[in-house]
């Protein structure tokens, strides 16, 4: 059954709750509990999208490979899968457009709400190298969930990913997107680019659900969850 959200302070706060499939004796039969506090407003990113509801399940799905590992989050909004991330022992910095200082209040707000205190808050904004994105540190993972929303900033969004990456070429990117035009794609973009994505299908992480984490996400949506990295080149070992 999908939980309701409850109000508070004058938004909604949502709860999701992850659940681990594998009761090995290293993972034992845990459960996370995570609180997004929502607000009602037009900016995209004061609620929770399906896509980031898939994207917060496969960041569950390895959690015990996160520990300690360094990751950002960029177009975090409400921040779902750094906060997740966070809660299985990542070294999180979330990021949102430096112009949005709205979306980068709520990306505090859902630190607090989870009791995240070592989590940083930083302006990023999509093809722009500023200060912030140049003193960021080595990272492991990136994560984007529905960063390829508005086909006008599909390039920007992969002009930063590139120079994250070239910054650390055994770094990943994942993402998640809703399929909303068949005429929508990033092909020709992670080619110019010199990035390569593997499609992960849905049912190896248990996210071929309508339902998940105890929500109504992602409901009937058509999400996909790809894996960015650097194109390997020629020569290279």
């Amino acid at each position: 059954m999908c939980e309701q959200d409850c109000r508070a302070g004058g938004g909604n706060l949502k709860h999701f709750n992850f659940k681990a499939e594998d009761r090995s004796r290293s993972e034992g039969a845990r459960t996370l509990r995570v609180s997004i506090p929502e607000v009602l407003e037009p900016q995209y990113g004061m609620y929770v999208w399906p896509c980031a509801v898939v994207l917060a399940q496969y960041v569950w799905h390895h959690k015990g490979a996160l520990q300690q590992k360094s990751v950002l989050e960029i177009g975090a909004g409400v921040s779902l899968p750094g906060v997740v991330a966070g809660r299985c022992g990542a070294r999180v910095i979330l990021s949102d457009s430096a112009e949005l200082p709205a979306c980068l209040e709520n990306c505090r707000r859902s630190c607090e709400v989870n009791g995240l205190r070592d989590v940083s808050v930083v302006g990023l904004t999509w093809g722009q190298v500023s200060p912030d994105l140049l003193i960021l540190p080595a990272l492991d993972i990136i994560l984007g969930s529905d960063v390829f929303y508005e086909p006008e900033d599909f390039e920007d969004v992969l002009v930063t990913v590139f120079f994250l990456l070239r910054r650390n070429p055994q770094a990943q990117f994942w993402t998640t997107y809703q399929e909303r035009s068949a005429d929508w794609s990033i092909e020709a973009l992670l080619h110019k680019w010199s990035l390569q994505c593997l499609h992960i299908p849905l049912e190896s992480f248990q996210a071929n659900k309508e339902c998940l984490a105890g929500s109504n996400l992602p409901g009937s949506h058509t999400v996909h969850m790809i894996v960015i990295t650097m194109r390997k080149q020629s020569g290279d070992t």
